[in-house]
């Protein structure tokens, strides 16, 4: 019949040998930081190519999550 998962009675099972998978080197919330800043500069550069001003905000944003995204990585890399 199929196979039930199950190994031989009394050996170890082969599963718990996999070593587990490392974290990912950067930090979560500096991830999603980074990807606000590129989204906020695709933003600033839209508003600007169609003559809108409004693309100081979104600059000021991008500066702000760039900011943001050093110091998470920098905390996740000294927590390490």
């Amino acid at each position: 019949m199929g196979d039930t998962g199950r190994g031989i009675p009394g050996t170890p099972d082969p599963r718990s040998s996999v070593p587990r998978q490392e974290p990912a080197d950067m930090p979560r919330l500096a991830l999603y930081a980074l990807i606000v800043c590129v989204l906020a500069v695709a933003a600033a550069v839209v508003s600007f190519l169609q003559g809108s001003w409004l693309g100081i905000v979104w600059i000021l944003l991008a500066g702000l999550s760039s900011n943001m995204t050093w110091y998470y990585a920098r905390r996740g890399r000294v927590a390490r």
